[in-house]
């Protein structure tokens, strides 16, 4: 059997360290989805490592890593990430496998995107600018280059072509972007060869015979929920399913193979970019979760926008991900507010509504909210649940309560040790 672990908000809820926490139970870890413009980030011994392609199970010695064909790669990031990790003593080769069926970005990829963002002006949608948005549509377009490509006599051939298409399309947007495609053309042919150095599988059928054999495997999920292509906050989401289904889709597991479902939430809510974000909060308190949750982005370094937790997109992740058990990050930002507000519900076009709209725009919705008491002790030392103060409980007792879905793991600093389990 197959477990997920998934990220329930807009992304950034923490999906690395606990990642990091479950993999020593676990034979395989595999990414489904997503490329280079999600990073994880994990804390241990002093050191904090940034993944952005390889799987966080990497620091395990006993876990094999897959990179699944539902994620697109940048070979010239993945090489970087390889060259990050090469100090740490990891043997990559045995440890780091990767999927044939997953999709390459090309530098236009990434040129695209630039010229696309540009193009929209003031209506850009908050891209990372790493090339996955056009990586996907070339996925969808049947244009697209894979991994198992690169093992072809005629490579170079097939990518010369889609590139040229690539700079014909960059023309189109008649915006001005500078660039030097045969510089960029070195450093992508160059960490090409870096991938070619690890083993290339079919992973369907690798995973099929891993699971036949009694391995445990552990999904692993990029992004969030409310960034999914379907399910998201449209047009302002992720090009990939970010959902428990994007598991199936991104290895090639059945649903019927997958367990429980490990739900990622933040004890407030983020959100980087652009879009609709019913719950944030402009004023002092959203400032205080940003400066003491140090919240920007570990790939982009973008500021993220800080609010108050909202139930009523928790519940709907919860319920289109079939989640079996929660796991609540960042308890620790919190302590020290008077007073808690977490919505429960929306004011929609004059009636409240407790599920998630069509859409969320400002115009349409806000928030109606209770409030909770604030705590003032400093969680960050605490080790068991009994240790935590009684305010902090009584709000994660609300939410298991409104949400119907048990609070298995409450975060209490970044450190793999700040863990606790209830």
């Amino acid at each position: 059997m197959a477990d997920l672990l998934l990220g329930l908000q807009w992304g950034d809820e923490g999906k690395g360290k606990i990642v990091d926490v479950l993999t020593s139970n676990y034979d395989i870890i595999a990414r489904f989805q997503g490329g280079p413009n999600a990073g994880h980030t994990l804390e241990f011994d002093g050191i904090k490592h940034v993944l952005r392609t390889i799987p966080s199970g990497i620091f395990h010695s006993n876990s094999i890593n897959i990179i699944g064909n539902g994620v697109v790669i940048d070979p010239v990031v993945f090489k970087s990430e390889i060259d990050g990790l090469s100090k740490f003593n990891i043997d990559l080769k045995s440890r780091l496998i990767l999927s044939r069926k997953a999709h390459l970005i090309l530098p236009t990829h990434r040129l695209l995107d630039a010229a696309s963002e540009t193009a929209k002006g003031k209506a850009k949608i908050g891209s990372t600018l790493k090339g996955i948005g056009p990586t996907y549509m070339d996925k969808t377009g049947r244009n697209g280059l894979r991994i198992g490509d690169i093992e072809l006599s005629d490579f170079k051939e097939r990518y010369r072509a889609l590139a040229e298409k690539h700079q014909a399309m960059i023309k189109f947007y008649d915006v001005n972007i500078q660039y030097n495609l045969a510089e960029l053309e070195k450093e992508f042919f160059e960490a090409v060869e870096a991938l070619k150095q690890f083993t290339f599988i079919d992973s369907e059928a690798y995973l099929h015979d891993a699971q036949k054999a009694g391995k445990t495997i552990l999904c692993e999920g990029a992004q969030g929920s409310l960034l999914d292509v379907d399910f998201g906050t449209y047009p302002f989401v992720t090009s990939s399913n970010t959902t428990a289904a994007g598991a199936c889709t991104g290895l090639g597991i059945a649903p019927n193979k997958i367990k429980e479902v490990y739900g990622i939430f933040k004890a407030y809510t983020t959100r980087v970019g652009s879009g609709p974000f019913p719950t944030e909060d402009f004023g002092e308190a959203g400032d205080i979760m940003a400066k003491v949750g140090n919240e920007f982005g570990s790939v982009t370094g973008r500021k993220r926008r800080c609010g108050w937790l909202d139930l009523v997109a928790l519940k709907y992740a919860v319920q289109i991900n079939g989640v079996t058990q929660l796991m609540m990050m960042k308890g620790d930002v919190l302590s020290g507010f008077d007073t808690l507000k977490v919505a429960t519900a929306y004011q929609y076009q004059g009636k409240e509504i407790d599920h998630l709209p069509y859409n969320i725009e400002p115009e349409n919705v806000s928030p109606v909210y209770k409030e909770f008491k604030g705590w003032k002790a400093d969680l960050t030392g605490m080790h068991s649940y009994d240790e935590l103060p009684s305010e902090l409980k009584s709000y994660i007792e609300f939410i298991e309560k409104e949400v119907e879905v048990p609070i298995k793991i409450v975060s209490v600093g970044p450190d793999r040790k700040q863990t606790i389990m209830r």
